[in-house]
Formats: structure tokens, sequence, C-alpha cells
């Protein structure tokens, strides 16, 4: 096709999407509950209404029913990246086990048995409380779609296998294909068991209402201005009055936090997805995904797509874009070009589907830190916690990251507390406009290296060797 065609082919397709959230359209969204207003005080203080901030308050419950606990969002429950990612809830807390391996191998079995149990503890919750969030333990298939990427994960699946791991079923190009058909792909390895579907929305929607529950105050559309000590505990100004706390957790992840020193730490990144219509039978029989397992491919720019309930094809990744200076907008939440891009990308993945119609199209920042996973820490003489940096993989990391909240609130030590992945931080960004440039060169590089083979260039090489490179 010519390329003038395929641009209008892709337009066609992308005619219809709506500049929303697939996952935040879902009828059973719940009400908007009010702002606090007047002066309030609480044992434990959460701000942010996110993954984060809801897992720490239900916990804090469970460990504690008769603790005071209060909650604060600046919106709404789940509108930001925990409503608008691609429901990926995997066992890993470190960004996958290459990355953890590069950054704490003497600690990495202790890492890894902590994320299963985490994701099974996840599922319980799940169960327990009757969340109704599609959760499916599907498992995810890390897909090669170049030679040397086959290689790539050849390699990594003998080396697994060689140091004793539990490594993920090596599958060659008619074993993947039986599992899902695209002419793309060459080989993968699955994961059957370390990474469960959700729909992500409707997972913080359902973790809302347990929070309730047990007896959490929520209020939505209620900012956190500023957070300063008071006598024995915090005092944190909102809009309309203010809270005392005894104790803060921080789940404000890409936002700015509250503790100024810990923003060098994070930098935001948008990432953008689309969904198809449903897919009918004969469309759906054309791609062979039966087993609705995630998927992602091994690019440094990659792609990671799955099956909805109602069988839309969720597809995203590729063009993370970094605003100078790490200032966000709402104008960087929709990006047509980008768009545009995926779309290509998408039906070169599945040819066979040409004619589908995306039915959304959106975007938005996630946190992201030098070494990839989350980072935790205390400030204001114990009485404040924090846990960020959780770089796209908060689906299931943000509950471990919770109990490391309140382990450090309790002051009493524990196994959470003594991981050096606990105790240490990443590298923080540079000022401007070093960050920029180091950022940018950083994905030119990325993107030479796929274009190239996986060869590093000279500056891949760099941060690698300073442990900052790219690894999972």
């Amino acid at each position: 096709m010519a390329p003038a065609a395929m641009t209008r082919a892709l337009s066609a397709s992308l005619a219809d999407a709506r500049p929303v959230s697939f996952w935040l359209e879902d009828p059973g969204k719940p009400g908007v509950l009010p702002a606090v207003t007047g002066d309030h005080s609480c044992d434990l203080l959460v701000i942010g209404g996110g993954y984060s901030g809801l897992w720490t308050a239900l916990l804090a419950k469970e460990r504690d029913p008769g603790r005071d606990v209060l909650l604060i969002e600046g919106h709404e429950v789940g509108w930001a990246a925990s409503g608008r990612n691609g429901g990926f809830c995997a066992a890993s807390l470190t960004h996958g086990l290459a990355n953890g391996l590069e950054r704490w191998p003497g600690e990495i079995r202790q890492l890894e048995a902590l994320g299963e149990r985490n994701l099974d503890a996840i599922e319980s919750a799940v169960a327990h409380y009757g969340i109704d969030c599609d959760f499916e333990r599907t498992g995810e298939i890390d897909v090669a779609t170049q030679p040397h990427q086959l290689d790539e994960l050849r390699d990594w699946h003998r080396q697994l296998t060689e140091r004793g791991f539990d490594a993920p079923e090596f599958l060659d190009r008619d074993a993947l294909r039986a599992e899902v058909d695209s002419p793309t792909f060459l080989g993968g390895l699955y994961d059957r068991r370390g990474v469960a579907m959700v729909h992500p929305a409707k997972l913080a929607w359902g973790l809302k209402r347990a929070c309730l529950g047990l007896g959490v105050r929520i209020h939505e559309r209620t900012r956190a201005l500023d957070l300063a000590r008071s006598g024995a505990g915090m005092a944190v100004r909102t809009p309309y009055g203010r809270i005392f706390a005894r104790q803060v957790a921080l789940g404000t992840n890409v936002f700015p936090s509250l503790v100024r020193r810990v923003r060098p730490y994070t930098v935001p990144v948008y990432d953008y997805a689309l969904t198809t219509e449903p897919l009918t039978d004969d469309q759906l029989a054309s791609v062979g995904w039966q087993g609705r397992q995630g998927l992602g491919d091994s690019a440094n720019q990659f792609h990671y797509f799955r099956l909805t309930a109602d069988r839309r094809i969720l597809w995203g990744g590729y063009d993370a874009i970094y605003p100078y200076g790490g200032r966000m907008s709402a104008g960087l939440d929709h990006r047509p070009d980008t768009y545009l891009t995926l779309a290509g990308h998408f039906f070169r993945c599945f040819p066979q589907l040409e004619g589908v119609r995306f039915s959304h199209a959106w975007g938005g920042a996630i946190d992201t830190c030098s070494r990839f996973s989350p980072f935790f820490g205390t400030a204001h003489g114990g009485r404040v916690a924090y846990a960020a940096g959780y770089t796209g993989l908060g689906v299931g990391a943000t509950r471990f990251g919770a109990d490391v909240m309140l382990d450090l609130l309790s002051g009493v030590p524990s196994q959470r507390t003594g991981l050096a992945m606990v105790r240490t931080k990443p590298v923080p960004f540079p000022p401007e406009p070093f960050a920029w440039a180091g950022i940018g060169l950083t994905k030119w590089s990325l993107a030479r290296a796929d274009e190239r083979g996986g060869r590093r260039n000279f500056w891949l090489k760099s941060l690698d060797r300073l442990g900052l490179g790219f690894d999972s």
C-alpha cells in the first residue's frame, strides 16, 4: 500500500476512537465522594487514591482495625495511572527478573519469593472482598520479533536454567503462533503464573469499596497543598481546611512529592494505548488468542498487548514521551501522531485484522526512576513514609510498597525493611537541560539499537557500566 493510502487507512481506523481510557468508561464506575471540609484529625492520613494509597489504607485497617485511617485524593479514585494502564499485574517487584538480578543479585531470590507471595495475596484479596475486576492468572509471553531478540531470549532462558531459577517456558515460532498468531512472531518466553490480567479501574474501584467497608474515611476532589510538622504529628493543608495526622503515607507517585527532596528521583514519562472494537468470532479465530495471555515484545521501544473481557485488543507502549522540565500537562494526554504510529504497528503485527477500528485512544504520565523499580523512605522523623518510582509496573508492586510504608511507619524492622532494595535509593535525575538531553539521547540510542540488531552504542554501554541501563 502506498504511504498516502496507508496513512488514510490508519486515520480511518482511529476516526471513531474516544479520547479517554477504555477502562474509565465502565458503567460500574462508582460515584465521587465529597471533598473534605473543615479541620479533621486521624491516626493515619493516606495521600493519593491510586493503587499505592488504596492498598496502604486497606492493609493499615487489616493490621489494626481500630486505627483511624483517612484517605484523600485530589481528583477521583483511580483516575490517573491506576485507571489507564494495561492491566498487567505482575509478581515481579523489580521490573522483571533481569533488572532485579542486575541490581540486587544477593537478594533476588528473596525478592522473587516476596513478589510471588504478593501476587497471591492480591488474588486472595480480590476473592475475599468480592472485587469484580476480571482477574485472570493467564501469564505473559515475552515475544521476539527480530532474530537478535530470539537469540537473546534463548540465551536468557539458558542462563536462568543454569542458575537454578524457575525459567519461563521457551516457545519456538510454531509453538508461539499456536498460542497467538502473528507473522512477526519468531519465538518467546511464556511465564504462565507470574502475571495476571485485570481491569485496572475496576480493581481501584473495588479497593475503594473494600476500604470504605473497613471504615476508611475517603474524600475525593481534595488536594493536599502542603505538609508540615504539627506537635507530635503532621498537618496537611487542603483547599477547605486542614488534616492533623499522627502519621502520613504518600502514594502520589508521578505527581510532585510533598517531600521536596524526593522529587529529583522521578520524572514523568507519557505512555499511550489504543483499544479496538470488540472482535467478532472470526476475527478472534484468525488470531487464535485462546489463552488470553498478556504479551509484550522484546524491543527496547516495546509494545504491550492483551485481550479485554469483551474481546477487544489493548495495544500500547512504544512511544514514551518526556516533557522538558518534567512539567506535566493535560495536553500531553493525547498525541495523534503516536496513535497513528501505534495503529500502524498493530496492523503490521496482526495483518489478518485489517479493517478493525479502534474504539479508544488515550495516554497519561507514569513515574519513572533511574533503576526502573520502586524506592522507599521516610521523612519528618519517621512520621511520613513514601513509595514511588514504579515505572509502569505498579499494578502488583504497589501492594508490596504499601506494606513497606506501613512497616517503616511502625518503626519496627521487618523482612521487607531489611532489603537493600528498600534501604537504597536510585540515582537522581540531573537538573535541566541535562535531564532532557540525557533522556532524549537514551531514547534515540535505544531506537538505534532496535534497528541495528540490538547493538548498543557507547552511550548505552556507559549507562550499563554505571548501573543505569534499561534492563527489563
